[in-house]
């Protein structure tokens, strides 16, 4: 649903004494000849369609340049134009307030002068609501004006050492990861010596203890899996009719943007999230990166950015983690509701416009939205159709299961949107979590908050190479081994928190998953039985109940593919659905990550294994940022030699249409010819693919001769 500005408005309350100031401030830029009257009549028709003071609607629309309206803006109030990066403040008068306040006020200590600590003030006009605080805390002051960037620059060059570690410490330790120690050494060694003992001593009761609990995990996360495709095949992938409720204003809306190590994906990260139809006067876009991640801040450094975008730098630390990268930009956030993107990620247009209507429609106990994951790249290779299949299944059938049933929520990590104030009451993100987002989910439950799915889909790159995959992979499985372990320490706090329900829904989706996928091999030796093998447990099953355990793991992977097929008829990759009995073998992939993980875990469990970006999305994902969401086309003509070797992809890119007229066949011979033309090396291409003259001399005659036949 496409919203205009003015639907969001129900009532205009424009102070009077903010409008003088903006035509003050209007003339007196036209004066300075800043800024040309075409420009200012749009800035003037924003302000008022958003209830914005003009300053911030001429800057965020990029109708004026920052060092422009510092001036104006000091002139106005009678005071003097300040740098604080220049002349850095002292650092013992922002403790006095506090870095945090500092960065939330827009007020900067900067030194102390015959008795007065001399003050810079972001927005001059609000200094009368923050008087009393701030002289309660540093005495007598005396004003000046600095820009909010350069006042936010300064803070983090004075404080960087104290806003880290906040950010590294935002939750509380009882339920953060960085009070697990793991096992090192000869606690690891004991550890394994008394399990290899036990097994050689009494190795069928081990085998019995092991499948029972295989069996208890397989047979809830079954049963949690069959309802959430019967709560999907029900809802038939028509979202309910919502209460017809508006905001009054539109919200300004922080996007956090977590970057590191990846240079080559900036311009076009830039580019896609310049695609958001929403006020670029509320829009407020950091892009996080790491202080020893040089080539990346070196390529940012050589893009122009828009006023509504700005680079975060965080310190160096002894760990280096996205969630500790947003705790420490959620202080330099603007925004009332906070967003998260990854680096990849192609959000649909509408995306933030549907996020204020949906949280303007439910109250205050709806904290998060998590939007829809899907991927730009599906038919690089056999691993991306997999892992297509398998984003579609969690996506749109088991996650909205767990929201009917009020289950906790293991959140994405991207295409999250929170409420600012609840974001901070549960602690924003554990900063040594490796899934952060997860942990947040159950925080937010546990604290009474409720997460809802949002119809709304942001494309990514599927990471389709077996060796980063399962990286990933084991990173995402340590983090929700950790998470499960750290909220265990009080079972019954945890219990009074989420409820039974809730408290066994977490033991399903945390644990029972999880044992699933690290004893995945024991499983697969049931398939034994099926052939007609002998297997050791026969011995210990009464008759018949050899034949039910097989038949447990058919249903499971019957379900698996169920929801898989159901999940990718919700997407625009329907025709995919053919890949679905192919995830029984994905499965050994994730049981070789589990392993890592659980391995890791011990040993070094806040390591991050970095996923790296940009090595298929060129064409594909500029593609699916401009998509209408429209049936897609169907599966391009595999050309790979082998089914995980990753297409090129401007010929994955082909636009396949199934029903044609000649003059278009002719059209997309051609615009194909010009496409691969462009390609590097002819020898990373299929001898059918080649870019010759000849080649190229070929498809014009068969574009010709169609014609031909066609006109006949």
């Amino acid at each position: 649903m496409q919203l205009q500005p003015t639907q969001f408005i129900a009532e205009r309350r424009i102070v009077p004494d903010r409008l003088d100031g903006d035509s003050r401030l209007a003339d007196l830029l036209l004066a300075m000849r800043a800024l040309r009257p075409s420009d200012l009549r749009r800035g003037q028709d924003i302000a008022i369609d958003l209830n914005l003071p003009l300053a911030d609607a001429l800057l965020g629309e990029g109708l004026v340049s920052a060092a422009d309206l510092a001036r104006a803006t000091a002139r106005l109030a009678g005071l003097p134009l300040t740098d604080p990066v220049a002349n850095p403040p002292d650092p013992r008068l922002i403790d006095r307030l506090g870095p945090r306040r500092c960065l939330a006020l827009g007020v900067l200590p900067l030194r102390r002068s015959g008795g007065e600590v001399l003050i810079a003030l972001a927005r001059p006009a609000e200094w009368p609501r923050h008087a009393a605080e701030v002289t309660a805390a540093l005495g007598p002051v005396r004003l000046s004006h600095a820009p909010l960037q350069a006042i936010q620059q300064a803070i983090s060059d004075a404080c960087g050492l104290h806003l880290r570690l906040l950010a590294e410490e935002r939750v509380p330790e009882p339920i953060s990861v960085r009070g697990w120690r793991g096992l090192g050494g000869w606690r690891l060694a004991l550890g394994i010596g008394l399990m290899g003992g036990l097994i050689a001593l009494a190795p069928l009761m081990v085998l019995s203890l092991v499948l029972g609990w295989l069996v208890l995990a397989l047979g809830a996360t079954t049963v949690l899996r069959a309802t959430a495709l019967l709560l999907a095949l029900r809802r038939g992938g028509a979202p309910a009719d919502p209460p017809a409720a508006q905001p009054l204003r539109l919200p300004v809306i922080s996007i956090l943007v977590p970057l590191y190590g990846e240079p080559g994906i900036a311009p076009r990260l830039l580019q896609r999230l310049g695609r958001l139809n929403y006020p670029r006067a509320l829009l407020d876009v950091l892009i996080v990166l790491e202080a020893k991640d040089t080539e990346t801040r070196a390529a940012l450094a050589g893009c122009r950015l828009p006023g509504w975008m700005r680079v975060v730098t965080v310190p160096d630390g002894p760990i280096t983690t996205k969630p500790r990268a947003m705790n420490y930009a959620l202080d330099f956030c603007r925004g009332s509701l906070i967003g998260i993107y990854d680096a990849e990620d192609a959000p649909d247009p509408d995306q933030l416009r549907k996020v204020v209507q949906r949280f303007a429609e439910r109250g205050p106990e709806v904290a998060c939205l998590q939007g829809c994951l899907d991927y730009y790249n599906p038919r690089t290779n056999l691993l991306a159709r997999l892992f297509t299949a398998e984003y579609a299944s969690w996506f749109r059938v088991v996650m909205p299961a767990l929201e009917h049933l009020r289950l906790p929520m293991p959140l994405g990590g991207t295409t999250l949107f929170m409420r600012r104030d609840a974001l901070e009451r549960v602690g924003a993100w554990d900063a040594h979590n490796v899934t952060e987002d997860a942990d947040l989910g159950v925080r937010l439950a546990r604290h009474g908050l409720r997460t809802e799915m949002l119809p709304t889909t942001t494309h990514e790159e599927a990471n389709c190479r077996v060796k980063p995959w399962v990286k990933q992979r084991s990173r995402w499985i340590k983090g929700h081994i950790l998470t499960w372990a750290i909220h265990m320490r009080d079972p019954l706090g945890l219990w009074r928190d989420l409820g039974w329900r809730g408290f066994l829904g977490y033991q399903v989706v945390f644990l029972g998953a999880q044992s699933q996928v690290l004893l995945a091999p024991l499983m697969w030796t049931f398939w034994a039985v099926l052939a007609g093998l002998p297997h050791p447990v026969q011995a210990l099953l009464p008759p018949g109940g050899i034949w039910a355990l097989a038949g447990l793991f058919l249903l499971s992977e019957g379900l698996v593919m169920a929801t898989g097929i159901v999940g990718l008829s919700r997407t625009r990759h329907r025709g995919l659905w053919p890949i679905a009995p192919l995830l029984h073998f994905y499965h050994p992939l994730g049981a070789i990550a589990g392993w890592r993980a659980l391995w890791e875990a011990f040993r070094n469990p806040f390591y991050w294994a970095k996923t790296s970006h940009g090595h298929f999305d060129h064409a594909a994902g500029d593609a699916a940022a401009k998509s209408d969401g429209a049936d897609p086309a169907p599966p391009a003509i595999a050309v790979n030699r082998s089914p995980f070797r990753a297409a090129h992809p401007a010929v994955e890119a082909r636009d396949m249409a199934p029903f044609e007229t000649a003059a278009s066949r002719i059209s997309r011979t051609l615009a194909q010819d010009m496409r691969l033309a462009a390609l590097p090396a002819q020898s990373s291409l299929p001898p059918r693919m080649r870019t010759s003259p000849a080649s190229i001399f070929r498809r014009v005659s068969k574009a010709r001769e169609i014609w031909v036949r066609s006109a006949s």
